[in-house]
């Protein structure tokens, strides 16, 4: 309404001048560049379920001539009900200069409207094969020693060997699965097919501590965003420990957010940000990628422990931590 309002007072100062001034002719000239912008802006959201599979041509010509048509039911109904002209008294020249200004700001704005969609189309393809490229990244020697205890197993514990592949053909299939967001059970689960992967390489130097409570469907998560903090929590925390160590991984619920902590065994004798800065920047460009400044990665040593703690907004949640 706005530009609209702009747009009525470069008319009205264009014909008269500010010199000779006309207040009436902006007020009239208002009223149709207001009426014919609000009409064609409501008939073109009422179309809108009807253009939404069409081709841009479709799209962009389909409303060109919807606006030039409600602009003609305008400017003659302005001046029966103005002026109460019959057709015959009607100004066809006015008509005509309405109908060509029409024309050219209308042609003006769907072209800016269709280059702001194409730029917006070229940003999400953008984005989305940034996501998809940071979340395929599971660290090779995973794979490696995944396949080493599957093989070391195949002629001792069939069965197990079998779950294991099961395990991380599941991991594997989420990893190449198209970026997205997926519940936080689902991603929870692909958490504990990994930690169970990672106990039966490691064996009771290996313990996990898991607290999660109930969770509703509607909370969401990117896929694979847990799996590189709890792979940096069993490499750094308790693989280099002889005795082993435990990893705790715990899900809270606010009104607003969801927070997962993930806590590790502190190794002075290691340093966790080199071996997992690649790992963070992943996690932490992905969660600007899909909730901006609204997801928060935050490292930090507490006491004798490593903590993660991932904040992800919520739109509507009911409950409290």
């Amino acid at each position: 309404m706005i530009v609209c309002e702009l747009l009525a007072l470069a008319l009205a100062v264009a014909e008269s001048g500010l010199r000779q001034f006309n207040w009436e002719r902006l007020a009239l000239v208002s009223f149709m560049v207001q009426c014919v912008s609000l009409s064609s802006a409501a008939t073109l959201c009422a179309l809108r379920k009807h253009l939404l599979h069409q081709s841009p041509v479709i799209n962009v010509g389909a409303s060109y001539v919807a606006v030039l048509l409600i602009t003609l039911i305008v400017v003659v109904a302005s001046q029966k009900l103005l002026f109460g002209y019959s057709v015959m008294q009607l100004d066809w020249w006015r008509v005509l200069e309405s109908l060509l200004v029409t024309a050219i700001f209308a042609g003006i704005a769907l072209r800016y409207f269709y280059l702001q969609w194409q730029l917006q189309n070229q940003r999400q393809a953008e984005l989305q094969a940034r996501i998809q490229a940071l979340q395929s990244r599971i660290r090779p020697h995973f794979l490696f020693n995944s396949m080493n205890a599957i093989a070391s197993l195949i002629e001792v514990d069939p069965e197990t060997a079998e779950r294991v592949v099961e395990d991380l053909s599941e991991l594997f299939r989420a990893s190449l699965a198209e970026p997205n967001l997926i519940p936080l059970e689902r991603e929870l689960e692909l958490a504990h097919r990994y930690l169970k992967i990672e106990q039966l390489r490691m064996g009771e130097r290996l313990q996990v501590d898991w607290r999660v409570p109930d969770l509703p469907a509607v909370v969401t998560i990117p896929s694979m965003l847990l799996q590189p903090l709890l792979e940096n929590a069993v490499y750094h925390g308790v693989q280099p420990n002889i005795d082993g160590g435990c990893v705790h991984l715990a899900v809270a619920l606010s009104d607003d957010a969801v927070l997962v902590v993930i806590r590790n065994p502190l190794l002075r004798a290691c340093s966790t940000e080199a071996g997992n800065g690649i790992a963070l920047d992943n996690i932490r460009h992905r969660l600007a990628a899909y909730y901006g400044a609204k997801g928060i990665l935050q490292m930090g040593i507490y006491g004798d422990e490593y903590v993660a703690r991932i904040s992800i907004p919520l739109p509507k949640m009911s409950g409290k931590i």
